[in-house]
């Protein structure tokens, strides 16, 4: 079993799309600064795991939608939002390439896409630079 941290720049996007939002910029109508990128996708598309980890909350969050969050220990996790529905429970383990849940608009989104963050002892860390393009 290879760390996280031995994945950085070698992981794939979690759903098809196209790259809408991305970590650092400023968000429309003002708030915080993205935290994480938002993948447009078509309603419905499969959303999968970057990387084998545990599922550590499944389930709706006011300004997330649909969420599910993946430990993939040493302090990272993977966070997963707007989903149109949760394939995974807390405690499901889960590995690589593995369906997690289904496109969609639940977090209050105007354009159907995932939200995918990545955080590392708690802090948002840039994704693009763990994302293989």
């Amino acid at each position: 079993e290879v760390a996280f941290a031995g994945l950085k720049g070698g992981l794939r996007l979690p759903v098809r799309g196209d790259v809408t939002n991305r970590y650092g910029t400023s968000r429309s109508g003002g708030g915080p600064s993205w935290k994480g990128l938002f993948i447009r996708s078509r309603s419905g598309e499969e959303v999968r795991a970057v990387a084998g980890g545990r599922v550590v909350f499944a389930d709706w969050m006011r300004g997330f939608g649909n969420l599910l969050i993946l430990d993939h220990g040493q302090g990272y996790l993977t966070i997963y939002g707007n989903n149109e529905s949760l394939l995974k429970q807390t405690g499901d383990a889960v590995g690589l390439g593995e369906p997690l849940a289904t496109v969609g608009s639940s977090g209050g989104s105007e354009q159907t896409g995932l939200y995918f963050e990545m955080r590392h002892q708690g802090r948002a860390i840039d994704p693009s630079a763990w994302i293989n393009r």
